[in-house]
């Protein structure tokens, strides 16, 4: 798993690129940190090369957002393939996202 995080045009962009499952989320989350600070510039997750979600990568997706919002952010899913839209969708997880 590898998360890559830029800032393009004001907007932060955490990239995602393989399996995120339970093992790779505690580094992940560590890789995550810099969204934290986003102090009201808005995020997108682009999980355009993300393979595979678990409730582990859920959790931290939730984490994101629920950060963001206090500072007056938005966070954006792009890139879903359609077996990680189901997932989002049977959680209810697509309905919180923009």
């Amino acid at each position: 798993m590898n998360t890559t995080i830029e800032e393009k045009n004001g907007t932060l962009v955490a990239i995602f690129e393989g399996r995120l499952d339970t093992a790779a989320s505690l580094q992940t989350e560590k890789d995550l940190q810099p969204l934290n600070n986003c102090d009201g510039q808005d995020i997108i997750l682009d999980c355009t090369r993300l393979e595979y979600i678990s409730s582990s990568g859920l959790r931290l997706f939730l984490g994101v957002l629920k950060n963001a919002k206090p500072h007056g952010s938005k966070v954006y899913l792009t890139g879903l393939n359609d077996d990680l839209k189901s997932v989002f969708a049977m959680t209810g997880f697509i309905n919180l996202f923009d």
